[in-house]
């Protein structure tokens, strides 16, 4: 695609990247098939192709509008149009760089202004969001139904493994799963201990970034980042093997740390490091399958139910790796089944649920429709946020309609804890 930059953009970082990425797009089409909300809305700008027309337009220096804003903060970032590409468009990354320049363009009004601020500043903070959730907890049953569906129920989580090896993982904790979903960093640690594997979670580790970011706080998100380099650093001169994470929306985003932070002098080195031993739990546990089958002894195929498995689209598509999670769990003789939609985004996107709430419902009402007709036992995920999205449901009014929803390493602990 022919681009002829504006002034304000060329020679730029974002203009260089921008053209580049517009100029591989032939304007095939294959992406809307694939794309949720062109197959929701029918609208050729909301879906990728018209999308980045309204890019190009903007990079062009043409005028843009509240309207071209609306079609680009109804895009999911799902990336699914990303695996369908044959020209490899990087999609994602155009994205990040339109919705940047055109907010810095449009208004936005006092409301959206007001929540997406309130959402980049709890969020990622652990010490605002953990009480916050908790004090929800304590009254949800006085929540309207839009914020009850938000806070999940409490949960049990375990224990912590203590002992010390000399294999050493970092883990990222997150921001909100310590909170929302307590046991899965239990479990994970669980799971890798009794690998020979410890896991090392250094305390000044936060959010990975990726709020901040996809919430145009573009700045503050590369603090987030920076700080997480500088946490992690000491023990990567150490020698940590890997830094194993089991959100696959924060891997997705530490995937790119050497992109993001790349004109950084400070950071870019570290950053690119970073990036290179970042590895998704399912990586992590493929690598060691024969220790983990001495682990779960006995073929479990058949005693563990009808189990289906969403996979999140930032593992599908953002971290191409499909596959990896039912080879692990076919590994151990579980079998998972997958929704004919299995592609297809279930909603959540991290932030997408509060700000696009009606899209958003459409699109988990479609994936439990798809989930409900395998009649699974239980449905298990890998991202937190598809997690607590599909559970808004399933633990809801309609709670006898739904499948209980789960981190698929809960399942795998549970496993070993009954080998």
């Amino acid at each position: 695609m022919q681009t002829n930059l504006a002034e304000f953009l060329r020679q730029t970082p974002d203009g260089d990247e921008a053209e580049a990425i517009l100029r591989k797009c032939v304007h095939c089409g294959f992406c809307t098939a694939t794309c949720p909300t062109y197959q929701l809305l029918g609208d050729e700008l909301d879906g990728p192709r018209g999308r980045i027309y309204l890019i190009k337009q903007m990079v062009e220096g043409q005028h843009v509008t509240r309207e071209t804003q609306r079609h680009l903060d109804r895009c999911l970032t799902c990336r699914s149009c990303e695996s369908t590409c044959p020209s490899g468009v990087q999609y994602g990354r155009l994205a990040d760089i339109g919705r940047r320049h055109i907010d810095a363009r449009v208004g936005r009004p006092a409301g959206e202004r007001a929540l997406r601020w309130t959402l980049a500043r709890v969020l990622p903070n652990r010490t605002l969001f953990s009480p916050a959730l908790r004090l929800g907890q304590q009254f949800r049953g006085l929540l309207p139904r839009s914020l009850r569906e938000k806070v999940p129920h409490r949960q049990r989580s375990g224990t912590w493994p203590h002992a010390k090896h000399a294999r050493r993982m970092l883990m990222l904790e997150g921001c909100v799963q310590p909170a929302m979903l307590p046991n899965v960093n239990k479990a994970t640690a669980r799971v890798l201990d009794a690998l020979g594997i410890e896991t090392v979670r250094p305390a000044s580790a936060g959010c990975c970034g990726a709020i901040r970011l996809h919430l145009n706080y573009h700045d503050d998100g590369l603090d987030d980042i920076r700080r997480n380099i500088d946490a992690w650093w000491p023990e990567i001169e150490a020698g940590a093997q890997a830094i194993v994470i089991n959100a696959s929306g924060c891997g997705a985003t530490v995937k790119e740390y050497g992109h993001l932070l790349r004109h950084d002098a400070q950071y870019a080195g570290k950053a690119q490091r970073v990036s290179e031993l970042a590895r998704d739990l399912s990586e992590v546990l493929l690598d060691n399958l024969d220790a983990l089958q001495k682990r779960v002894p006995q073929r479990l195929t058949g005693k563990t139910g009808k189990i289906a498995y969403h996979p999140p689209c930032t593992l599908l598509h953002g971290q191409q790796l499909k596959g990896v999670v039912e080879k692990v769990l076919a590994g151990v003789g579980v079998t998972v089944v997958l929704p004919q939609d299995s592609h297809i985004c279930c909603g959540s996107a991290g932030t997408y649920s509060v700000t696009q709430p009606d899209l958003s419902h459409q699109l988990r009402d479609a994936k439990w429709k798809a989930l409900d007709a395998l009649d699974p036992e239980l449905v298990v995920s890998a991202n937190v946020g598809c997690i607590c999205h599909l559970q808004a449901t399933a633990k809801g009014e309609h709670a006898r309609d739904h499948a209980p929803v789960q981190h698929w390493i809960e399942l795998l602990d549970r496993l070993i804890a009954t080998a």
